[in-house]
């Protein structure tokens, strides 16, 4: 699968005191023939990050028609889940409803943060949403004790199948907690309440050579269900280019348990600019009888997003 890139499309200008930087994890919903809306997550000057979107001409995205003044959700009530950022992770339609999952985060003393999975529900378009609950849909459990990253909803028939980010545990590396994580499947009869039997989707290379696997992007055509995800070593991966986040690519029968064939993916870090070091959080689209491909460059998006189309 040859990737042709087409260049970088959007980043946060800084002028919203909720929008100081970063465009990370964009998600694009084909809301017309005419028009792509793609949400995306910035942060503010504490670090706090809230979910907005732009909307660009479909098919030709680096046209940006409108940007969105507002965020889309906030910052959750002091000791939720949430409340020290929202991050949009996927969008699906449902019963005239929009849902859209997204990751809530939260700050520990003794590791950088805490992840868990959230709702929030739109009854116009998805030009403005509300939080389902205050608590989270997915936490640590006995089985699983660290917590759960990014991940990707599909509504597969009368299915509701998730494919989430995985905490294994945090290794420390000069002096520094990192997290090691893969790629877990769960299943749902409403989309709410999720049964998790521990089920590894896309899994190391090496088990005794673990690092991050994350941010799954899912389409099913002929029933094969086609997963991409970002990877890294497991340190020394933020302005390493031989550890960083590189985008890979899974296949299944199942929609449960994938094969790795990140060897398809032939696309690769840019000699200079904005994915020059890392490309990550990729979120895939089928139009026009090719793949679209948006993702994000160096330091998680803080240098916004772009796009690359293949033939397949």
């Amino acid at each position: 699968m040859r990737w042709e890139k087409k260049g970088f499309i959007f980043n946060s200008d800084g002028k919203y005191d909720w929008s100081r930087s970063y465009a990370g994890g964009p998600i694009v919903d084909m809301i017309s023939d005419k028009v792509w809306r793609i949400y995306y997550t910035t942060r503010d000057a504490e670090n706090h990050s809230r979910p907005s979107y732009i909307e660009v001409e479909a098919g030709n995205p680096k046209n940006i028609l409108y940007v969105h003044d507002k965020p889309l959700l906030d910052l959750g009530k002091i000791g939720t889940f949430d409340d020290c950022g929202v991050s949009v992770l996927s969008t699906l339609d449902y019963q005239d409803k929009k849902y859209m999952y997204y990751l809530g985060w939260t700050v520990r003393n003794t590791v950088s943060y805490h992840n868990s999975l959230g709702l929030a529900i739109s009854e116009d378009g998805g030009k403005t949403f509300r939080k389902f609950s205050e608590g989270p849909l997915l936490s640590p459990t006995y089985k699983e004790p660290y917590c759960n990253g990014a991940s990707f909803t599909m509504l597969d028939g009368d299915v509701w199948r998730l494919w989430y980010t995985s905490f294994v545990g945090w290794e420390v590396y000069d002096n520094h907690p990192e997290p090691l994580y893969n790629i877990k499947y769960a299943e749902s009869k409403n989309g709410i309440d999720w049964e998790r039997n521990q089920i590894v989707s896309v899994d190391f290379v090496d088990k005794n050579l673990k690092g991050g696997i994350a941010r799954p992007s899912v389409m099913k055509e002929n029933d094969v269900y086609k997963m991409w995800y970002t990877y890294r070593g497991a340190y020394d991966y933020r302005t390493n280019r031989d550890h960083s986040y590189r985008i890979g690519y899974a296949e299944s029968k199942d929609g449960k348990v994938f094969v790795r064939m990140d060897d398809k993916m032939e696309i690769d870090l840019s000699d200079e600019g904005w994915d020059s070091i890392m490309m990550t959080y990729p979120h895939v689209i089928k139009y026009d009888g090719k793949y679209w491909m948006f993702y994000n460059g160096n330091t998680f998006g803080k240098t916004g997003f772009g796009y690359a189309v293949s033939e397949g």
